[in-house]
């Protein structure tokens, strides 16, 4: 497994023996597009040329920028992408980014890690 951290919001990101990458923010984190950035190009370091289901836990985010969001809108090597959230703020910046966005794979919001997981294992 492995993990980054970077200026800004700090994130953590890992690609289990099981294939699923898993990216988590820190609480009270405002994503900006340079965070995003930095993110997907890990995500895309990490996968290689290989593609792998995503688990991303925003259950603490504060905010997404309109940058960030563009950003999340382009492909990158993730396969499938679960937004894991825990509080109606959450549901809101989910669906936010949903409503506008064009999704480059297969996305949906969940507030049960359990159910994330079982719709990111369906190929």
């Amino acid at each position: 497994m492995s993990g980054y951290r970077e200026e800004g919001a700090e994130a953590g990101l890992t690609l289990g023996a099981d294939g699923m990458l898993r990216l988590k923010w820190p609480r009270g984190a405002v994503i900006t597009a340079a965070d995003a950035e930095r993110a997907m190009l890990r995500v895309n370091q990490l996968c290689g040329e290989n593609r792998h289901p995503m688990l991303v836990d925003m259950a603490t985010t504060a905010d997404v920028s309109r940058g960030a969001r563009a950003v999340f809108g382009r492909p990158c090597q993730a396969s499938r992408i679960a937004l894991l959230g825990s509080s109606p703020v959450d549901r809101v910046l989910a669906n936010f980014f949903l409503g506008i966005n064009a999704v480059p794979c297969p996305t949906k919001f969940f507030t049960s890690e359990r159910d994330a997981l079982a719709w990111l294992a369906v190929t």
